[in-house]
């Protein structure tokens, strides 16, 4: 199984960043901005269209207030297996890690994976510094 993760530190307070990541359908519009351009719910599974066009259903399996964590897994798609999860950590300084990191079958998945959250990564932390 290959694992992708992106681990970067965000210019904005957690709790702002953590709004912004819980909200699960709203991806489109207070986390990634441009990258992810349209979202919608259906029920516990928000279907999503990146900026490639792509789209993708993603099944929200939690979201952990205590630990700042959402858990998800893309169902449908090129992967036969998807999980993924992302974290804020507060750094202690009014700054933010972002914790991204997807396990993903089969394994030359994440040579599509991969670089898409890259773009993803870079979105994210322009969008929440934006609304820092």
């Amino acid at each position: 199984m290959a694992t992708i993760i992106k681990d970067f530190l965000i210019d904005t307070p957690p709790a702002k960043a953590w709004d912004a990541l819980r909200d699960f359908g709203a991806v489109h519009e207070k986390l990634a901005v441009g990258f992810v351009t349209a979202c919608r719910m259906e029920a516990d599974t928000r279907v999503i269209t990146f900026a490639n066009g792509m789209t993708l259903r993603e099944r929200l399996v939690g979201i952990d207030e205590q630990a700042r964590r959402v858990a998800y897994s893309a169902v449908g798609g090129l992967a036969t297996h998807h999980n993924a999860s992302a974290q804020i950590v507060d750094t202690g300084d009014n700054r933010t890690r972002f914790v991204w990191i997807t396990d993903v079958l089969p394994n030359e998945a994440a040579d599509l994976i991969g670089p898409m959250m890259e773009q993803g990564a870079v979105a994210i932390q322009k969008t929440l510094e934006a609304r820092r």
